[in-house]
């Protein structure tokens, strides 16, 4: 853990989300010793660009991979199933994932479907392959919890969910599209 927040602290951020209280004083020691002051917004680099609307919705120049794509409506996923279940802070893959790691896995599949990524295989990010891939991951949890358990989970909500967000026009929020379905 220490490790990571010291990535975070050199990558300029000025604070850090731990998963327990406890871990608060490593994260806090970190932050202290190479954080020197109130936060870590530097003046402009004079020849930098500025970020415009349109590099907002620019595609990524770097490799889509095929496992990337499955990872994140996996994660996308798995989130929202447990969120759903009323856990907003889920272990996924060894990672303590929460909503903004399911809103940017589904915002990138919006992106990728909405302006036609291709894969490094040269395969079309489509809705087609989308709804391919999230039949083939639900089937794969499916396998792996159990049929039983399946049916008893809100997997298939889930998919409904990530599904509406990833295709159309975007969305805001995830947790607001899904909250008609908490109890």
């Amino acid at each position: 853990m220490r490790e990571d927040k010291l990535r975070e602290v050199h990558a300029g951020h000025d604070g850090t989300w731990v998963a327990h209280p406890g871990l608060v004083p490593v994260a806090q020691q970190v932050f202290d010793e190479h954080m020197p002051g109130k936060n870590q917004i530097l003046p402009p680099v004079e020849g930098s660009s500025r970020i415009t609307a349109e590099n907002l919705i620019e595609l990524p120049v770097g490799r889509i991979t095929e496992f990337g794509l499955q990872r994140n409506i996996e994660v996308a996923l798995r989130y929202i199933e447990s969120w759903l279940r009323g856990n907003g802070c889920v272990p996924i893959y060894n990672l303590m994932e929460d909503a903004a790691t399911a809103e940017i896995c589904r915002a990138q599949l919006w992106q990728w479907i909405r302006y036609g990524a291709k894969l490094d295989d040269g395969r079309l990010v489509s809705s087609t392959l989308f709804e391919t891939m999230i039949r083939e991951i639900l089937e794969t949890i499916r396998n792996s919890v159990g049929r039983d358990a399946f049916e008893a989970s809100r997997f298939i909500r889930a998919a409904e969910v990530v599904r509406e967000l990833s295709e159309g026009e975007f969305r805001e929020f995830l947790t607001t599209a899904a909250s008609q379905d908490l109890p």
